[in-house]
């Protein structure tokens, strides 16, 4: 009803019962006058079928036609025209004789048995009623009349029309129908005039409302309604003229706002013009900081590259115990100050958006392994657990900044170690794959240290904050190393969570975006050695136990894990030989006869023994190995290293016959150092008198200038900040106008902003050195620039190819090359380049023989091709040689070798284009 006027509401009220009590009642009375009509007719049939009976049965018994067919024919006119026709029939269902013989006259038969019917019939036909009245013969001599049926003479068949009927029937419904009509057209008028007294006034008001709604002051409703409707065009009147009121008062208001408002944007505007000046006066002050942050760098790394590095050089020099402790001292203190002043640096960066994140291709488990080793001392020292994780279904090769990730790593591990007393460390790192070019690395540090309370734990994501500021005193640190994390991880497209109660331990989960690469990195380690090997391995701690029994399942080796010495002790007592027997347990003085117990019991039971330990003392170590044991590795194992060690005596190769490496040689070559601090001048030409023969030193950058004048160089590394002339200047000068255009120079900073390294190269610098100096480093400067001086000897070439490849290939291992040349360079270049210069024409073979199907010509390439490659460090070609030799000599189909023939002629043609990509290192003789 919602959805109708008021006007059509009314209507359907009134019209809807109208004509349900109209069809009712004329229903209801049609049916009973035609049912009435019907009963009526029947009787007016009987009343005249029946006397009539009677009256001819004299006539039929005397057989007199004449009076028959008289009686008849007055019957029917006299009762003309109900009657259609008067009919007499036999015993035989015959006809004597009727009134009106007509075309339907067959259909007037009696269908049952004639001296069965002993009273009237009525049947119906098409428009005719047809009564069958027997003509009964009464005697003197019958039975009592309730006890027997006379005799049936004859049958009277009289037929009554049906029209009169249907017409009173018709005009029965035609005058029913439109009283209905007229009672509907009656509730029709008078809905409309009802209809129309509520309309026309609620029309007048919905007219006002809309006026009112659309603010119009004279909405029209003057007239005088009646009732009710009186009543709201009051309340109409009224509302209209309260709104016109508040509407002139909510005008002044607006008008009053409106020029408060004005006055606030003028006041803002004179604001922003403030603020425009502060935040150019805090863009000022920030590049000030910069320039503070790379002074004080420099200012403090200085003097840190003395400390660190003149302690060093006295570690080689001989030293009593208490010297040595002294120095670790030293060592550790500058170490952990370069670690906070790194930590305020990264932390200037991230705040001014400077932090860059590297692209490039990296090996997972290395990484990580990277970062237990240097974390695991401190592990040690406080017996805890430090154990590693790594999902085997976790993708080894990715693409991202594997510095920052180990920075992450470090941050996070070295806290749980730092904040644990005892107990253990876990590391767990697992992956989600999101298509098919990105992986999610989820990684979880875990620790069972004292725990951070609810309320501490917002506080530890924010600059120079601690859990409790006890921390600082007890511990050390800047309160910088979380942040620092977050916004690495951040960097990484993910995110950083904790889970911590206080005295429940800690765990940090973060996960990190990477890209998977389109090439993967050989990985060469030698676990085929040991498929289905026999081990025996014993770890009581569960976190280690398991990792380590994933890892040599993956390697397929047949492992006994025992998790208890009672389990332990019991596989040895079994009467089986195992290949290899793993221990594992913490290494304390307390625990060294129990270890030695072990040993001695696994000694017989097993070929070769191993113990992984928490420690990286060298005396327990040896004492141990004296015990019995045949290596020992230290805890958290490295994959690579217990892959090595337990397939060394399996490989073929014999890879603990190691090459030995060659006596450092003292370099040809002539540098000048520029630096204005004497303590960084001394350790430079300390560190480089080791290596190089001759070295020139100036205190600024105009002796530096001065020199390379009139003497020339192979190297000058040039201090950045000295006085009366800076680095930057004086390597400007050196290129324009002196002895040294050419000479290689290397800048030695302390500066670690964002961009830096990208300026000095643009400012005519060859390399960079941060300081404190890395004597790895300063050793790698010189190979890389070394080379470029055009008076270099050619043995300092020669000590350069030892450790470097011919060329860069993922298909060359140049150190298993060396290996196999027994540690002469010269022998294992000149294998290779047998193997380069075969290259096209096994390519050719191979291309033949699979044209030809010709098997007999391909095992023949192959098997000297496979020879070849055991001669050299190719590990990947000789493996798919030595898989296709091994298929071809069981008579395989060359259909199912096909993949490997084709992956092995893309492997080659890749190793050509490396190899020509590059000039081939020739050694002098």
């Amino acid at each position: 009803m919602t959805k109708l006027s008021l006007r059509d509401s009314i209507l359907v009220l009134t019209l809807i019962p109208t004509v349900l009590i109209g069809l009712i009642l004329g229903g209801y009375f049609t049916v009973n006058r035609y049912v009435e009509l019907e009963q009526i007719l029947n009787q007016q049939g009987s009343s005249i079928s029946e006397p009539l009976a009677i009256a001819t049965e004299h006539t039929i018994i005397s057989q007199d036609r004449v009076n028959l067919h008289r009686i008849l024919s007055t019957a029917h006119n006299k009762h003309a025209p109900l009657v259609k026709s008067i009919s007499v029939f036999d015993r035989d269902n015959q006809l004597l004789l009727t009134s009106n013989f007509h075309e339907k006259f067959n259909k007037l038969h009696y269908f049952g048995d004639v001296s069965q019917l002993h009273k009237t019939a009525m049947v119906k036909l098409a428009d005719t009623f047809v009564f069958y009245t027997p003509i009964k013969h009464f005697t003197e001599h019958s039975s009592e009349w309730h006890e027997a049926h006379p005799e049936t003479l004859a049958i009277l068949a009289v037929e009554i029309s049906q029209d009169q009927a249907l017409i009173s029937q018709q005009q029965a419904l035609i005058l029913s129908s439109s009283i209905i009509l007229i009672a509907i057209l009656l509730s029709a008028f008078l809905s409309l005039r009802v209809s129309r007294m509520f309309t026309m006034p609620l029309s007048s008001l919905l007219l006002a409302t809309d006026k009112l709604v659309e603010g119009k002051r004279d909405i029209g409703m003057q007239q005088t309604m009646q009732g009710e409707f009186e009543l709201l065009r009051q309340g109409l009147n009224t509302i209209n003229n309260k709104m016109t009121g508040q509407r002139d008062e909510m005008q002044k208001h607006i008008d009053q706002a409106t020029s408060d408002y004005r006055e606030t944007l003028e006041q803002y505007e004179t604001q922003n013009i403030q603020l425009n000046i502060a935040k150019k006066e805090a863009q000022d002050a920030n590049r000030v900081k910069s320039d503070f942050l790379a002074k004080m760098s420099h200012e403090l790394r200085t003097p840190l590259n003395g400390v660190i590095g003149f302690t060093r050089q006295l570690y080689k020099t001989p030293l009593n115990k208490h010297q040595k402790d002294y120095l670790d001292t030293i060592e550790l203190s500058a170490n952990s100050l370069l670690t906070i002043i790194s930590d305020i640096l990264d932390f200037s960066k991230l705040e001014a958006g400077a932090m860059e994140l590297e692209n490039i291709q990296f090996q997972l488990r290395d990484a990580v392994n990277e970062v237990m080793t240097l974390l695991a001392p401190s592990a040690h020292d406080k017996q805890l657990e430090l154990s590693i994780s790594i999902n085997r279904q976790v993708p080894d090769n990715l693409v991202g900044d594997p510095t920052r990730l180990k920075q992450v790593l470090i941050n996070l591990i070295s806290n749980a170690i730092k904040f644990t007393e005892q107990g253990s460390v876990k590391v767990d790192i697992s992956h989600r794959l999101l298509n098919d070019t990105h992986a999610s690395l989820l990684v979880s540090v875990s620790d069972t240290g004292v725990g951070i309370a609810m309320d501490k734990q917002d506080a530890l994501f924010t600059p120079f904050a601690q859990a409790d500021s006890s921390i600082t005193r007890k511990f050390g640190g800047t309160g910088l190393g979380l942040i620092i994390t977050k916004h690495i991880v951040e960097a990484m497209k993910g995110r950083i969570t904790l889970n911590s109660a206080s005295g429940s331990g800690t765990c940090f989960t973060f996960n990190s975006v990477f890209e998977l690469p389109n090439r993967l990195y050989n990985d060469d380690l030698p676990c085929g050695s040991l498929h289905n090997k026999r081990v025996l391995y014993f770890e009581p701690q569960e976190h280690t136990h398991y990792a380590v029994v994933a890892q040599l399942h993956e390697w397929d080796m047949q492992v006994t894990a025992c998790q208890t010495e009672d389990d332990f002790l019991a596989a040895l007592t079994q009467d089986f030989n195992f290949d290899v027997c793993l221990i594992g347990n913490m290494a304390s003085v307390e625990q060294m006869q129990t270890v030695k117990s072990y040993i001695s019991k696994a000694r017989e039971s097993a070929d070769y023994l191993y113990l992984m330990l928490n420690t990286i003392s060298h005396n327990m170590r040896e004492s141990l190995i004296g015990s019995g044991a045949d290596a020992c590795l230290s805890k958290p194992l490295n994959h690579r290293k217990l892959c090595e060690i337990l397939a060394a005596p399996y490989r073929l190769d014999h890879p603990s016959i190691g090459v030995e490496e060659n006596r450092e040689q003292i370099l040809p070559l002539k540098a000048l150092i520029a630096d204005d601090n004497d303590a960084n001048l001394k350790l430079l030409s300390t560190l480089l008198s080791e290596q190089i023969e001759s070295i020139d030193t100036a205190h600024n950058g105009a002796q530096a200038v001065g020199l390379c004048k009139t003497h020339k160089y192979d190297l000058i590394f040039m201090d950045i900040q000295m006085p009366i002339m800076d680095g930057i200047t004086a390597c400007k000068t050196i290129r324009e106008a002196s002895l040294n255009e050419d000479t290689p120079i290397i800048a030695v900073t302390a500066h670690a902003l964002a961009g830096e390294k990208n300026q000095l190269l643009k400012d005519g610098f060859s390399g960079y050195l941060t300081k404190p100096i890395d004597e790895d480093m300063l050793k790698q400067t010189i190979c890389d620039h070394g080379e470029t001086s055009p008076i270099i000897a050619p043995r300092a070439k020669a000590a350069k190819q030892l450790s470097d490849a011919p060329f860069k290939s993922n298909l060359l291992d140049w150190p298993l090359a060396l290996q196999h040349a027994g540690g002469k360079p010269d022998l294992a270049i000149e294998m290779l380049n047998m193997l380069l210069n075969s290259l096209d024409e096994t390519i050719d073979n191979i291309q033949k023989a699979q044209k030809k199907q010709d098997t007999e010509l391909l095992l023949s390439v192959i098997h000297k091709f496979h020879g070849a490659c055991c001669y050299t460090g190719v590990p990947k070609l000789k493996k798919l040689a030595e898989a296709l030799e091994t298929a071809l000599k069981k008579q395989s189909p060359l259909a199912d070798i096909e993949p490997e023939l084709f992956e092995l002629i893309d492997e080659l043609q890749n190793l050509k284009y490396d190899s020509q990509e590059n000039t081939s290192i020739t050694l002098p003789s």
